[in-house]
């Protein structure tokens, strides 16, 4: 009869002849859904196939809490002061710009957060992903204006065929709302958009504030016009090489964006003019 043979003291009974110990192979775990449908027998393959179906929806639990909560919030207090019909085309347009610079951001690869409206205040939405230059940040920037214009629009011309005068004010609200949008001021579309064409455009955002507060104390405008002031004030400090190749715009996106900000800028004004004067007649 053979004896097996002695292994050296360092190397446990178990180990191979090469010293290294074999793998330990566990047996497979069941997974969750087995184990559901196992316990639960009929019943846990039902609600298997119940939440299959709705796990797809339950990813839009955080964006109905926080875009469709702040915006029923929002139409709620409006519809205080101006009645429910007008309040709903006016936080309409307001989504529907904001909508803009979702899509934009989007077409970029950047990753934003949902609208969230605020009352009295519109809406906003963060950049969890910062632009790489000033041309990306105006493109950002002009997409909601764009898309609202053409939102305020649609109610202009709904006017027309139901000669119904609640068209023409949602569509004053909204050309007057995109047209505030477009000074060139931090924290407003115009001040992004401003980094494309000439960052010196945000000493004339802030001289607009200005003017406009003394014509009328506006809180919020104040506000926008304090928080403004590192911005303009940087403009007299001397950029890093960083800031540099930030505001690095080539003449022919300078001229793009140029001309869709003046034109889209005239057409709002346009647009403001015809309405308010029909809503006079």
């Amino acid at each position: 009869m053979d004896q097996p043979p002695i292994l050296p003291p360092s190397v446990p009974p178990s180990a191979s002849p090469g010293g290294e110990l074999p793998l330990r192979m566990d047996p497979p775990q069941p997974k969750w859904g087995d184990r559901i449908k196992k316990t639960l027998g009929p019943v846990g393959a039902v609600i298997l196939v119940v939440f299959k179906f709705l796990a797809p929806a339950l990813k839009f639990i955080p964006l109905f809490l926080k875009t469709g909560g702040t915006m029923l919030l929002s139409l709620w207090i409006y519809a205080q002061v101006w009645g429910w019909k007008y309040a709903a085309g006016f936080v309409l347009l307001i989504f529907i710009h904001e909508c803009g610079h979702l899509i934009v951001a989007k077409k970029f690869g950047l990753k934003v957060s949902a609208p969230m409206f605020i009352p009295f205040m519109g809406a906003v939405i963060a950049l969890k992903d910062a632009p790489r230059n000033a041309w990306m940040e105006a493109c950002v920037g002009i997409g909601g204006p764009l898309l609202g214009a053409l939102g305020s629009a649609a109610c202009y011309a709904l006017f027309w065929p139901t000669e119904n005068p609640l068209f023409l004010a949602v569509a004053y609200s909204g050309f007057f709302l995109n047209l505030f949008n477009l000074v060139p001021l931090w924290q407003l579309d115009g001040g992004r958009i401003a980094a494309a064409l000439s960052p010196w455009l945000w000493v004339v955002g802030l001289v607009i504030a200005v003017a406009m507060l003394l014509h009328h104390l506006n809180f919020l405008l104040l506000i926008i016009a304090i928080m403004a002031l590192p911005q303009v004030f940087s403009l007299f400090r001397k950029r890093s090489d960083a800031q540099k190749r930030y505001f690095e715009v080539t003449p022919a996106q300078r001229v793009i964006m140029g001309a869709l900000y003046f034109g889209l800028i005239a057409a709002l004004v346009a647009g403001m003019y015809s309405a308010q004067s029909l809503l006079r007649q």
